[in-house]
């Protein structure tokens, strides 16, 4: 190992400037024994740098080279293994963890010590070694350490022997001095034996010389010892007076502890006064009600605006007093209990006081009120007496009270309701019960009235009234609903009357109202919602406004009452002292709304049941403007009561619209026509125009005109599928002539209405009149010249068996002479005849209203040149140069067909 080492030093170390100090055979833990050599080394050159190199021996020579050197810093832990058994493996963590096994265990163990000691050395113990033996670890001679200056280069103190014989570096100041006394010896160098000779010489001298000094020196030494006895001396003497000054400040120190002592106490009193005076400032400032609030929750005049001010704010100062956030301990005090239960009994003194004033107020109101309504029923009551008295029932106003001024005067007491509600919920609950109490009562009444004179001014005079179940001298609606289908209206004698009429909705002709009965019944409705509505909402803003629910927040407390509303849903359910809480405010206003109009939805309906007695085509007018409310409601809340109330009635509406058309379809299918007179135009499709032209007036920019194309849908299919089926019963009119005159009117109806959603109906009712038009002429074309008709019916036979046109001459039955003899059947005079009497027959069959006659007669002609012409070419194609010609010409017909018009 010596030689190897050696020559690592002199081939790869020395080249370098680095000094080998300890070497390892080693190979990786694990894989094929590939050996190679782990060597620790320092640099000549300062600053000392010491690296940890690996070392591999070529495979072609017996040369080493250099492979991977790691500084020794970046060694961060060693690991032995085993501190006690002998081990020869050992890992290196650098960049990563390296695992050796050495050739021997000794050789590990000198390796580790070594890189222990250069760790001491040069990184001042910043490696850790882990399971290594204590022995290994030894420290550095602390005079070895004393000795060799802070970052000189040298040898590493009791580091391997074998190095340290080996070579002895001198430092700098060593190779100064004996670079100066070599200098001033000329043979230093070329006689060392007389050189050293020399220096023992003078270093013999020196010697001697540092004798004499130390003897010479021993008087003053003795002289120095003298001067330290009275030097002791005199510290005695001090330490004498520095211990009686002691004494003496022991006691000035007592007196000053207990000085300081008193100090603190009297500090800590100050300090838990001044506390003290916090906390009844505290108490005083906070929970000290003022005399005049006092006064004012006891005395104060509640009726006077002022003395509801002084109350309002003595509530709020009450509120402030009982909220206020007491410290810890507080509570414990005899005084703010007391305070507090006095609190409390004030709070409940002036929470009765007002509930009383509120609850004689609501009484009041109702009462003025309440007479004001009997007045006016008076006076609607002797009015409604004079039957004949159509005046007096008018003028009465169609219009509800204004409960302002009651809203008004009720309002200054919002801000001591909104204090009630946070104090004494139960007082506030109470009171809103006997609200809605109170105004249920008079709203039920009032709204009454208003919807009996809204049904006067819909009937008429009271006269009339009783044909649609008006009875009494206020007209109330009474009789079960079975009623509305027993009613009957005679209509006036010049108005058109039929007994299968398409609108007759309880044996009452739809034409039989004018239409200014119509704009009466549609403004009286809309004027019923138009006063409903600002009444509702006006009623609404003020129970959110007066008993503070407008923040829709959820709400529940504690009460010992429990309340069950009559005609809604409000109600609230006790379990151990806790209420059921209500799902919102909004909520709890809706429901009162519910219990305080409860009568609007039960009157509306009666109300669009009485509309549809008078007229069915009301419910259009209804369909409207409903809609249109329901829609306003909806933008502003849909969830108000406003809009679920008129929803709900909507969906009333819109059922007696889908029963109006539904009636209408069944009364279709049940048509039946008179067996001896003429059809014309069926009265289900004239009054399907009238139908049409009356819902386009109302639905102009509706809301809901999707539900009128739906039933336009419908109709329309009944009344193709029905005019069919008519026509196929008629025995006195042609089945053409009702196809074609009532699909005329169809087209007619749709052209000029402009229905978008019937484009598709109106080009089908053209089409089907078109072709029975057609029909009807063909048809009737037939009579006048029936030989001749069926002659050349025979030539076309032929000619379509194969037979050559020319040769059909030769033909037995059709030869020139049978020709001649059909043609002279049919003068000019006798071919006149036969048109005239097909103009009356068409005129027979033809109903004067639809006014086709001059339509069909002129097809006629048209089809009757046409028959000419056809007749004429077979006889020029087929009877060439026979020189048949018919005995009347085109011209001919175009005056007979006009003389017959014009005679007609």
């Amino acid at each position: 190992m010596t030689a190897i080492k050696h020559a690592l030093q002199r081939d790869i170390f020395t080249p370098n400037d680095e000094r080998l100090l300890s070497i390892v055979n080693v190979c990786k833990a694990g894989k094929k024994k590939r050996n190679c050599f782990l060597c620790a080394t320092v640099t000549t050159e300062r600053p000392v740098q010491v690296n940890v190199v690996k070392v591999k021996k070529s495979d072609k020579g017996d040369f080493y080279k250099r492979q991977t050197a790691w500084a020794l810093r970046d060694l961060a832990v060693v690991d032995a293994k085993d501190a006690v058994k002998e081990n020869p493996e050992f890992d290196l963590h650098l960049d990563k963890v390296y695992k050796w096994v050495a050739s021997s265990t000794a050789e590990k163990n000198t390796f580790i010590s070594c890189i222990w000691k250069l760790n001491q050395r040069y990184l001042r113990k910043k490696i850790d070694f882990v399971n290594v033996s204590a022995q290994l670890l030894e420290e550095l001679p602390k005079v070895a350490e004393e000795s060799v200056p802070s970052g000189e280069n040298q040898s590493v103190a009791g580091g391997d022997e074998e190095a340290v014989d080996e070579y002895q570096e001198l430092n700098a100041r060593e190779e100064q001095d004996i670079e100066i006394m070599m200098e001033g010896c000329e043979y230093a160098i070329s006689n060392a034996e007389a050189f050293a000779e020399k220096l023992s010489r003078e270093l013999q001298v020196l010697d001697g010389a540092n004798i004499q000094s130390i003897m010479a020196s021993e008087k003053q030494v003795n002289i120095l010892m003298t001067l330290l006895d009275e030097a002791l001396k005199e510290v005695d003497q001090i330490e004498l007076k520095l211990s009686s000054y002691e004494e003496m400040l022991q006691s000035v120190k007592e007196q000053m502890d207990q000085i300081s002592e008193s100090n603190h106490l009297i500090h800590l009193s100050n300090t838990n006064n001044v506390k003290l005076l916090s906390e009844i400032e505290f108490l005083v400032n906070h929970m000290d009600l003022a005399k005049g609030h006092i006064k004012a929750l006891h005395e104060g005049d509640l009726a006077s605006s002022r003395g509801i001010e002084a109350c309002t704010n003595a509530a709020d100062a009450l509120l402030q007093c009982m909220n206020v956030a007491l410290r810890p301990g507080h509570d414990m005090l005899y005084a703010v209990k007391q305070q507090q239960q006095r609190f409390s009994d004030l709070r409940e003194q002036f929470a009765r006081r007002l509930a009383s004033h509120l609850n004689n107020v609501f009484v009041q109101q109702f009462a003025q009120t309440l007479l004001q309504l009997y007045n006016r029923s008076y006076y609607l009551s002797v009015s409604g007496h004079d039957q004949s008295s159509t005046l007096a029932q008018h003028s009465i106003e169609l219009t509800l009270p204004n409960h302002h001024p009651f809203h008004r005067d009720l309002l200054r007491y919002a801000k001591l309701m909104e204090w009630l509600k946070s104090t004494e919920y139960g007082k506030y609950e109470g009171l809103t019960k006997n609200y809605m109490d109170y105004l249920s009562r008079l709203y039920e009444r009032e709204i009454k009235d208003f919807f009996e004179v809204a049904k006067i001014k819909m009937t008429g005079t009271t006269k009339e009234g009783k044909k649609f179940g008006l009875h009494g001298s206020s007209g109330k609606l009474t009789g079960s609903t079975s009623s509305l289908n027993k009613l009957s209206v005679q209509g006036s004698g010049n108005r058109r009357s039929q007994s299968s009429s398409l609108l007759d909705m309880g044996n009452m002709s739809a034409s039989d109202l004018d239409v200014a009965d119509r704009t009466k019944f549609d403004k009286i409705f809309e004027q019923v919602l138009s006063e409903l509505e600002p009444l509702c909402l006006a009623e609404q803003d003020f129970i959110s406004k007066f008993f503070k629910l407008q923040q829709h927040q959820s709400m529940g407390t504690t009460t010992n009452e429990a309340e069950e509303m009559d005609g809604g849903t409000l109600s609230r359910s006790h379990n151990s002292g806790v209420p059921q809480a209500i799902s919102s405010e909004k909520d709890m206003i809706r429901q009162m709304m519910i219990k305080i109009f409860r009568c609007i939805e039960p009157e509306l309906n009666n109300l669009i049941a009485l509309g549809d007695k008078i007229d069915s085509f009301n419910s259009l007018y209804m369909l409207v403007k409903m809609s249109h409310h329901v829609w306003t409601a909806q933008n502003v809340d849909p969830a108000s009561f406003l809009s679920t109330t008129l929803g709900n009635v909507l969906v009333t509406v819109k059922r007696n619209f889908d029963k109006c058309i539904s009636n209408q379809i069944k009364q279709m299918e049940e048509v039946k026509i008179s067996k001896k007179s003429k059809v014309g135009i069926l009265t289900f499709v004239a009054e399907f125009e009238e139908f049409a032209a009356l819902a386009e007036s109302i639905f102009k920019n509706a809301e809901r005109r999707g539900d009128l194309d739906k039933a336009y849908i419908k109709l329309i299919r009944s009344v193709f599928i029905n005019v069919e089926k008519v026509a196929n019963e008629s025995q006195k009119t042609p089945r053409d002539v009702v196809m074609m005159e009532n699909f005329h009117r169809i087209f007619a109806t749709l052209s000029r209405l402009k229905i978008s959603c019937l484009e598709a109906e109106k080009k089908e009712a053209k089409q089907k009149y078109t072709d029975h038009l057609q029909s009807y002429v063909i048809y009737s074309l037939g009579q006048p010249l029936e030989k001749l008709n069926h002659f050349f019916e025979g030539v076309e036979a032929r000619v379509a068996q194969g037979i050559r046109e020319e040769e059909v001459s030769y033909q037995l039955a059709f030869n020139k002479q049978e020709l001649r003899k059909v043609i002279k059947e049919y003068p000019g005079k006798e071919v006149k005849k036969g048109l005239d009497n097909l103009y009356k027959k068409v005129d027979k069959h033809l109903c004067e209203e639809e006014n086709l006659l001059q339509v069909v007669w002129h097809s006629m002609q048209d089809e009757f040149i046409r028959q000419y012409k056809h007749f004429e070419g077979l006889i020029a194609r087929c009877y060439p140069g026979s020189g048949v010609t018919m005995e009347f010409t085109i011209q001919d017909i175009l005056d007979y067909c006009s003389s017959i018009a014009q005679s007609h």
